[in-house]
């Protein structure tokens, strides 16, 4: 112990004539002039070295070199490192691997995934250090955390398969198949997972979720589950972590009942669903639209003492809203209160934007007022939420006014601000004050995104001014953004509205070569329906509806209302459109589209136009299938989680 406290004592005392980090007021000049007057000192000095055993092939004040490296690792001193090598170099000390894992380590935590590379390579012929599989993981899991994947699959190719120096793990496979499932390479990562016998490494738990994320990332659900068979198969146990993968893989697809499956499965194994289990099975639930099963949920989870946190409210609080019932969202919110959980920004945001949307704007001010009164943290989303709403609700100018509080309060707003703010002006006919609100944009250096592009392009095309958003149309191209369906919607209604419905259709056309972001949608549809029947071109009309089912679009109400009236008035004799429905609704069900179908019938009967006996049969045969599926599924989650 006494030896101890004198190396650390004089490590403090002694380092001080190394530069930069214990004199950092010293410039080059002081050194020079100190030197003239006082003898020059060794960049380390000798004295801390005195007081270190003799062990074996070390020297004394080895051990105080292996102190001196990890200290600097730790901190992160690489000039004062690479001064400590130097000097074990010129007094022939002995390199370990150890001291290298540290460097390795503190390169990964500043983000200097090079200079860990650069240093494996000089362990053998500059320190003549050799290295092994540790020191390689290392390295190479410092590489994969800094996000160049691969960077990492060219080092391990270069070391392992080139030189074969290196005799690989089982980390080092994981750490390799975590790198091709990150770039997308999952039947590479197969193949490696597979040759890991061939190498006397047998896949660990680890191994197999890494892999299993990976398939589900590619929607490869049915293999990501066969591979849960084969570990069991292996001997090898699966965690909670290994299902919630799966779980998770399976809710994103939407196949609850697998995924309610694998919860029943993790009992029969001796794991024990936990937050993140009953998370993911919530969110699954709400995008499915099944809220109530979801509070169901919630309070199974909270009977089997596993505690809610904000995650798990967030997710039903937000998936109310999403079914407009932002109402119901505050209740959770007050009893995820009474509970004992902080309210964030997040939720809160969430509430005041559902409660914008579905008009009640008193409720939101509330909430607004409440947020400030328990002190919560403002930030650019809370106040892009309630600039959003008062722009929802007709009053742009009010919530100008907030954008200047916003940023009086040193809050940057957002594409989403600005882009709130200009619909709200185009929504109350001042196309004027939201291009001078495009023009603060540009200003204030927030970048102009896809979604501002939309809204100016729409809102001039509402305007009348087709000329302004073809010129914006144009900027949009030129700066390399892609246009969304409602950019590409608002320009064809634009280009109609003016009589130019070839130029639309020829836009239309060229949205059908687009990725799936930019494909038409019934709005796009409907927009030049309408255009067509207008211009008596019924049959040009009649053949894009045939284009549209065959693109798996759905015909809406609009649609049938533009048909029945141009039906009406455009043919000599005029007709009702029951027979145009009919054959709608039997176009439909040959594609499978049973619930589409159904709401055509449903227009029939609000319009009171008759449906063929045949066609009846079909539909409400096919229609009553599902209901008895669906009564069959919804006894089973009431015997899982009610």
């Amino acid at each position: 112990m006494p030896i101890t406290i004198s190396i650390r004592t004089r490590l403090i005392w002694k380092l001080s004539s190394i530069p930069c980090k214990f004199s950092p007021s010293c410039s080059h000049s002081n050194t020079v002039s100190s030197t003239q007057t006082s003898p020059i000192e060794p960049p380390i000095s000798d004295e801390i070295f005195k007081s270190g055993p003799k062990l074996g092939s070390y020297k004394v004040g080895d051990s105080t070199f292996y102190s001196l490296i990890e200290n600097y690792a730790n901190s992160g001193e690489f000039a004062s490192l690479e001064m400590v090598f130097d000097r074990m170099k010129r007094e022939r000390r002995v390199f370990i691997e150890k001291s290298f894992i540290l460097v390795f380590k503190s390169y990964g935590k500043s983000h200097l995934p090079e200079k860990a590379v650069d240093l494996f390579y000089r362990m053998v012929g500059e320190f003549q250090c050799r290295p092994t599989v540790r020191s390689f993981n290392s390295v190479l899991n410092v590489i994969i955390q800094a996000g160049l994947y691969s960077r990492a699959l060219e080092f391990h190719s270069d070391v392992v398969v080139g030189t074969k120096k290196i005799l690989p793990n089982v980390l080092t496979f994981n750490l390799v198949i975590k790198a091709m499932c990150r770039l997308g390479l999952i039947d590479r990562a197969i193949e490696v997972f597979r040759e890991m016998p061939v190498w006397n490494c047998a896949p660990d738990v680890f191994t197999y979720c890494t892999l299993m994320d990976g398939l589900c990332k590619e929607n490869r659900i049915d293999e990501a589950v066969l591979l849960l068979d084969e570990m069991q198969t292996e001997g090898c146990f699966p965690s909670s972590v290994t299902f919630n993968v799966l779980i998770n893989g399976l809710c994103k697809k939407g196949d609850l009942s697998r995924a309610a499956k694998l919860v029943d499965n993790m009992f029969l194994k001796g794991c024990v669903p936990n937050e993140v289990t009953y998370n993911t099975l919530i969110h699954g639930l709400c995008l499915k639209g099944k809220l109530d099963k979801a509070i169901s949920l919630l309070g199974r989870m909270v009977l089997y003492k596993c505690v809610p946190n904000d995650v798990t409210y967030g997710t039903i609080i937000n998936g109310l809203v999403k079914q407009g019932r932002a109402v119901d969202g505050v209740q959770v919110m007050i009893s995820m209160v009474e509970r004992g959980h902080h309210m964030n920004e997040y939720v809160f945001s969430i509430l005041i934007s559902g409660l914008f949307k579905e008009g009640k704007s008193e409720e939101a001010m509330r909430l607004w007022k409440e947020m400030l009164e328990k002190g919560c943290k403002l930030n650019t989303v809370v106040y892009s939420a309630l600039i959003d709403g008062f722009c929802r609700e007709g009053k742009p100018d009010d919530a100008k006014e907030i954008l200047s509080e916003m940023v009086t309060k040193g809050f940057m707003p957002n594409a989403f601000t600005y882009s709130s703010l200009m619909r709200g002006f185009f929504k109350t006919g001042n196309s004027h004050k939201a291009i001078l609100v495009w023009k603060e944009m540009a200003n204030n250096n927030c970048m102009h995104n896809e979604v501002c592009y939309s809204v100016l392009i729409n809102g001039l095309c509402e305007d009348g001014k087709l000329k302004e958003a073809m010129m914006v149309w144009k900027q949009m191209l030129a700066r390399g953004y892609k246009p969304d369906v409602v950019s590409y919607s608002s320009m064809i209604h634009g280009l109609c509205n003016a009589g130019s419905v070839e130029k639309g259709l020829k836009l239309f056309n060229e949205m059908l070569c687009r990725d799936s972001v930019s494909q038409p949608d019934v709005i796009t549809y409907n927009i030049l329906f309408n255009a067509l029947c207008k211009q008596h071109s019924i049959s040009h009309a009649i053949d894009l509806l045939n284009n549209m089912l065959d693109q798996g679009c759905d015909p809406d109400l609009v649609t049938c209302n533009i048909f029945l009236k141009a039906l009406k008035e455009k043919l000599n004799p005029p007709q009702d459109g029951s027979l145009f429905l009919d054959e709608l609704v039997l176009r439909l069900y040959k594609r499978q589209r049973i619930v589409a179908a159904s709401k055509i019938v449903e227009v029939m009967l609000q319009k009171f136009l008759p449906l063929k006996a045949s066609t009846w049969e079909r539909v409400v045969r096919e229609l009553c299938k599902p209901r008895k599926i669906q009564a069959a599924i919804n006894k089973c989650w009431s015997e899982l989680f009610c």
